[in-house]
């Protein structure tokens, strides 16, 4: 069949004339390469490398009849846009082909249609790639693969879902060596360590080649900062931005069609519900978009957009990523972006083509993010995105991908795996390039058959040895492991719908537990009140009454990143000495007299220390300004510290910015600096002192247990729920803990508190940094603005929103009095 269409005419008849960087990918695709192109956002990524692959069907006469692309995306709702991104001009290129997805939405009829004949251009995502490789019957299908695509390289780089992939990919160089890989991605500070991490090593221990490709097009950008009134009375922390609601819906109303995105899902429900009920007339206009809604009603959202029959949609990072919808030309990001990566990301959803301006509109949730604001601005129109650093070594997503192999095989006709096989293999990834061989020995006793505590028990017995192969030791084994793939993010959760079965989306489990029957909570846009909950499924009507609560979701506090810290240090330090050159920071200006008046502002190599004395107690405020992980981990640490130097004890408080030591006594600061409170010396010996660390490492194994295998859901009325999960991985932690101390995935456990909840790493060199800074200490009268926030942190978990709110408010009264005098 002959093409209708070269790539090349096919630009031609939309006036446009490919890019250097896209000519540069298909003459290096053509000549064997494989490699990562990085580039902004909507100057024609896809069609730089998914069109190499047209060229060379074109010149190859390939008629099709196998896979030849395996296009992998991070998210199903841009697996669905890529789909039909890439299918039209497939049609006109190169007929022959087919294009189609499988993901978690795909339905049981086209999943079958798919495991038998797949289309020659197949778009999945990494648990879905994994399911796939689990399949005997599907493997030679990967055998006719010319080209793998992992788009969005920067989103999976840092997670379990980017080493699962890892392993996916090793697994694909064996199944189709003559395929060539190419990662996209837009948003990368570490590009040279992203490639090496995509395209893993050779035998011979030397990183694969990997051509990396700098698709530098001039693109506009414009970050403009809705600022709130000149008055002093927005508030100063503790808000959700909609203060300025009357000038977002000036904006919304401005433009033809805009993306609002927010930082949480909560967050997001807070805002569509404002919006549809501050503009009656664009009832039906706003859309709302997030990843715990059902696929239906993302697919409402995302074709509103496409065919701007919506007006706007309310989002979470669920639309930030590679969906092309053309008519957006503005986004509004509601707080700070707490990164600067976030920011252009988010910024590129609007203007999504070559040469096309991106607008973002910034709306801070209260003063202090306009500092946010001002420096992630700087940063991003510098270029200075953040690194995405890759992981190393998760035994629990090997533990996983051990069996998933022993399941599927490794090659065509070839059940379960040889060990050395499959150990050359692992080690070929980047996350386990340094796999030791006793670490691979645990890891292979542990998926086989529990390792040294649980191989008495036959539910944890899977594999078994067969002609010097590992095989899975029964069937049922492979089903339930099936059902497990796509764990790794995954936290037990609860089905929301109508009585009449129709499905709006999914809460966690630990919210539901709270409601009882008559609650009101605000979910999918919508006011609803609980009717029943019954096997994970929690039935729901239409509440004729506002709602009284929303959803919290984990994770759902952003810290800020240690790129955009360094940015807000600098800008603070520019204001002190009275360089207020941005809107932002001279809207700033009356809040940082007062702080100048009550204490000071830090500049970048100073420490800022706060003493107060209040009803409440002896407060030590403590400025670092590293981001909200590395202070939890900072403030537990001098917490600990003091108290060895004096019995006290601590409440405390903490922000991006610093943190709070609340105590009925004066603490021991000056003996502390003295004798090394923020000294590296014994730090994760002091840490894990200074914490609940068994508490902690035994949620964190729970996550850990699911991924290797060892807590299997179920499936319909045997699922488990989320007690029961917990229970059972409390007691295999606790057989670990007493039986097998040495156990991996406990030491698995700690190490990923350490680095996930506290980033020890990062804290660790905050230390070294403190240690060098010169100390500011200041004795206050009343809360500073920057103690202010934490103030109002640790009144959020004592008092009601409303309770809370007329507090706040009391409290910035009384200090501005307080300060008007020495601002005088």
């Amino acid at each position: 069949m002959p093409a209708s269409l070269s790539p090349r005419q096919w630009f031609r008849t939309r006036g446009w004339a490919p890019f250097s960087f896209q000519r540069e990918t298909w003459k290096a695709f053509l000549a064997g390469e494989s490699g990562l192109l990085h580039s902004t956002t909507g100057t024609g990524k896809t069609y730089a490398v998914y069109f190499a692959a047209l060229e060379e069907a074109i010149k190859r006469r390939d008629q099709g009849g196998g896979m030849r692309v395996l296009w992998i995306t991070p998210l199903r709702a841009l697996a669905a846009d890529t789909e039909s991104s890439l299918a039209n001009p497939t049609a006109e290129i190169w007929p022959a082909w087919k294009v189609g997805r499988r993901t978690g939405d795909t339905s049981s009829h086209t999943r079958k249609k798919i495991a038998g004949k797949p289309p020659e251009t197949l778009i999945t995502t990494p648990e879905s790639l994994s399911l796939l490789l689990s399949q005997p019957g599907f493997l030679h299908h990967f055998a006719s693969l010319r080209l793998v695509v992992v788009d969005e390289w920067h989103e999976l780089l840092s997670s379990k879902r980017g080493v699962l992939l890892e392993l996916s990919l090793a697994r694909l160089r064996s199944l189709a060596p003559q395929a060539r890989l190419w990662g996209l991605s837009a948003t990368l500070g570490n590009t040279a360590e992203a490639a090496t991490a995509l395209g893993g090593f050779s035998a011979d221990g030397q990183a694969r080649p990997m051509r990396i490709i700098q698709g530098k097009i001039p693109k506009k950008l414009t970050i403009t900062t809705l600022l709130p009134p000149a008055d002093d009375r927005y508030p100063w922390a503790g808000h959700l931005g909609l203060q300025l609601l009357p000038g977002v819906i000036d904006l919304l109303r401005k433009h033809v069609s805009s993306i609002v995105f927010t930082n949480t899902r909560s967050q997001a429900e807070l805002w569509f519900r404002a919006l549809t009920v501050a503009m009656p007339d664009w009832a039906d206009r706003i859309g709302l978009h997030h990843g715990s809604l059902s696929q239906e009603v993302r697919a409402h959202a995302e074709e509103g957009l496409r065919t701007g029959a919506l007006r706007a949609v309310v989002s979470t990072s669920s639309l930030d990523l590679g969906v092309d919808f053309a008519p957006v030309d503005a986004v509004l990001q509601i707080g700070s972006p707490k990164g600067v990566a976030r920011l252009m990301q988010r910024a590129g959803r609007s203007g999504h083509q070559p040469g096309a301006e991106s607008t973002i509109y910034c709306v801070p949730a209260n003063t202090f993010e306009l500092v946010e604001i001002a420096a992630a601005r700087d940063l991003a129109l510098a270029g200075k995105i953040e690194d995405r650093p890759p992981l190393h070594n998760p035994l629990d997503v090997l533990c996983q991908h051990i069996v998933t192999v022993a399941a599927g095989g490794m090659g065509i006709g070839v059940f379960g795996f040889s060990e050395q096989a499959l150990l050359a293999e692992v080690r070929s990834t980047h996350a386990y390039r340094k796999l030791t061989e006793e670490e691979w020995q645990w890891a292979l006793d542990f998926a086989a058959r529990g390792g040294a505590s649980l191989h008495g028990y036959p539910e944890f017995v899977r594999l078994r040895k067969e002609d010097g192969q590992f095989v899975l030791r029964d069937e049922a084994f492979g089903r339930q492991h099936r059902m497990g793939i796509g764990t790794i993010t995954s936290a037990a959760s609860v089905s929301v719908q109508f009585a009449n079965g129709q499905r709006l989306g999914s809460v966690e489990e630990s919210f539901v537990a709270k409601l009882r029957t008559g609650d009101r909570f605000l979910f999918a846009g919508k006011s609803l009140e609980l009717v029943r909950v019954r096997d994970l499924r929690a039935t729901v009507r239409v509440a004729k009454a506002g709602p009284r609560g929303v959803p919290q979701w984990m994770g759902g506090r952003m810290p800020l990143s240690s790129r955009l810290s360094e940015g807000v240090r600098e800008r603070l330090e520019a204001a002190r000495s009275g360089h207020l050159d941005t809107p932002e920071m001279n809207r700033l200006r009356g809040i940082l007299e007062i702080q100048k008046s009550v204490s000071h502002i830090p500049a970048a190599n100073e420490l800022l220390i706060e003493r107060l004395t209040s009803r409440e107690g002896h407060h030590l405020f403590i400025y670092p300004f590293e981001g909200r992980l590395v202070h939890e981990g900072l403030a537990t640490l001098c917490a600990y510290r003091l108290s060895r130097l004096q019995p006290i004890s601590f409440s405390l408080s903490i922000n991006d910015y610093g943190f709070e030591l609340l105590s009925p006594d004066p603490a021991p600061l000056d003996i502390g600096l003295g004798e090394g409170l923020f000294s590296e010396t014994r730090l994760v010996e002091d840490i894990l002192a200074s914490i609940n660390a068994g508490e902690l490492a035994k949620r964190q194994f729970r996550e850990i247990a699911r991924i290797a295998g060892l807590t299997p859901e179920g499936v319909g009325r045997g699922r488990k729920s989320a007690r029961q999960l917990l229970v059972s991985s409390s007691l295999l932690y606790n057989v670990f803990e007493r039986y097998e101390p040495s156990n991996r995935l406990l030491q698995q456990a700690t190490r990923e508190v350490l680095e996930n909840q506290l980033e020890e790493s990062r804290l660790r060199s905050t230390l070294a940094a403190l240690q060098n800074k010169k100390l500011l200490i200041a004795v206050t009268p009343s809360p500073s603005p920057l103690a202010y926030p934490l103030f109002v942190e640790r009144l959020r978990q004592q008092l009601s929103s409303e309770k809370l709110s007329d507090r706040i408010r009391r409290m910035e009264v009384v200090m501005e009095k307080i300060a008007l005098p020495r601002r005088g």
